[in-house]
């Protein structure tokens, strides 16, 4: 009896061992993910794109009509969502989905001057707000951990806030105004993207006429540029912050730029930058699981000739 235990032992131990030594292969939906997102129709010129974890849903703005397409991860064919037009919406530019998960879809109106904010869950416009700011170019938008959406405008010296109020619905509020302060506008285009830090303390932009990087400090409204070891990141268009790494995208130049940032964020260090043969004209991504997603614009390509290559598309490129 102990020799046959010890030989049925000796075998599960065996077994085991070739068990362990096998590969373990990656999970169906992480290793078919489509490396390209098609958005349909040949006059999107797309511009923003945000990603929902409780879902797996992203959201990828048109600043030709402002149409919202929505896409999963596993899927490479993408459908229009929200319809351009509706609610005034007629062009679309920055977006984010609250990072509470809580359905809260945050859209910057461009040259409209407004900002619109839905349900990701039925489409439902659950507010909208107008700047009447001249000139403006309310760009990009940052979710704060308090769910505040704070928004860009590139051609005025201005951030915007959009405050939740529970039952009561939204505020809005020209939230700070930069005149006076280390961030000095210029002609072209001025603040770009906007990211919030995890603990909700400091706001980082980019302003990419001068290539720029500046913190703000949510309590008190400071203002500070943040001292970059190396060239600056001119044409720096929307950013992604990750712990203290810092993504910006240079929209004609067809880079991702990675910044490591001190633990104060007023200073940084480029580490490397990458681009893909995918890349056309991109303007911003946002992080999906391991991988970014990242919007070709081609609005280098809006014409008269050239033509945009169709289809528009999202590329989906590993995080480094």
């Amino acid at each position: 009896m102990v020799k046959r235990w010890t030989l049925i032992l000796m075998s599960l131990a065996l077994s085991a061992g070739l068990l362990a030594a096998l590969p373990v292969s990656a999970a169906p939906s992480e290793k078919s993910r489509p490396t390209s997102y098609i958005l349909p129709g040949d006059q999107v010129f797309p511009e923003g794109v945000a990603y929902q974890p409780s879902t797996g849903n992203f959201y990828v703005s048109s600043t030709t009509d402002g149409t919202i397409f929505r896409g999963d991860l596993d899927h490479a064919m993408t459908q229009v969502f929200l319809p351009g037009g509706v609610d005034g919406r007629t062009t679309a530019v920055g977006l984010k989905v609250d990072h509470k998960n809580k359905g809260r879809l945050f859209i910057a109106g461009g040259g409209l001057g407004k900002v619109f904010v839905y349900n990701t869950a039925d489409g439902k416009l659950l507010a909208s707000f107008s700047n009447n700011v001249t000139p403006t170019f309310i760009n990009d938008v940052a979710i704060a951990p308090d769910g505040s959406a704070y928004f860009t405008d590139s051609l005025s010296p201005f951030l915007y806030r959009v405050k939740p109020m529970g039952s009561s619905g939204f505020t809005f509020e020209t939230w700070l105004d930069f005149t006076g302060t280390a961030l000095v506008y210029q002609p072209g285009f001025n603040v770009n993207g906007i990211v919030a830090t995890s603990n909700g303390k400091y706001l980082v932009v980019v302003q990419s006429n001068t290539g720029k990087l500046f913190r703000i400090d949510t309590r008190t409204k400071s203002v500070v540029e943040v001292t970059l070891d190396g060239a600056p990141v001119t044409n720096g268009d929307g950013i992604w912050l990750y712990g203290h790494s810092l993504y910006v995208m240079r929209n004609s130049d067809a880079q991702l730029v990675k910044i490591k940032l001190a633990d104060t964020f007023d200073s940084g260090k480029i580490l490397t930058s990458v681009t893909d043969p995918s890349f056309a004209f991109p303007t911003t991504l946002a992080q999906a699981r391991d991988r970014f997603l990242v919007v070709n614009s081609q609005f280098n390509k809006r014409g008269p000739p050239p033509m945009p290559v169709l289809p528009f598309s999202v590329s989906s490129v590993p995080v480094f």
